[in-house]
């Protein structure tokens, strides 16, 4: 385009790629949502568990910049567990379910299907599974 400079695509903020490199690296990442490979199962470390029996799966996706940046699907079963984010940022799409975050020294906030929500470095609640409750997350460490 006259008059704009031409630029080439910068990646993780410290070098550009030139079009071959660019051609040869995918930036897009298309999340399955109901993924046909086995899931990792676990559940809650003893010391957050509240309440129930909850039972976790976690479809992995992608993992990005080194180990900084993880994306995947999880699922779990009714239950309430504390919820304790450190350092860690993670952003949550709702699937299909109803969850119940309470942060501490909060008010309850219900989330269903269709919702997006946030919890920042340095949350500490509760998370209750009301119906269980699939989840695409991307979380940054």
């Amino acid at each position: 385009m006259p008059g704009f400079p031409r630029r080439r695509a910068r990646v993780d903020g410290h070098r550009f790629l030139d079009a071959k490199e660019r051609k040869n690296m995918s930036f897009l990442k298309t999340i399955d949502t109901d993924p046909s490979f086995a899931p990792h199962k676990s559940g809650p470390l003893p010391e957050r568990l509240v309440s129930g029996d909850p039972a976790f799966m976690t479809w992995p996706q992608d993992i990005a910049r080194g180990e900084m940046i993880h994306t995947g699907v999880w699922e779990a079963t009714p239950g309430e567990t504390r919820s304790i984010k450190g350092e860690t940022f993670e952003f949550c799409h709702i699937l299909a379910g109803i969850v119940e975050l309470t942060p501490e020294g909060g008010e309850p906030v219900v989330y269903k299907g269709g919702d997006s929500f946030v919890m920042k470095p340095g949350f500490v609640g509760v998370w209750k599974t009301i119906e269980t409750v699939r989840k695409i997350y991307v979380i940054v460490k």
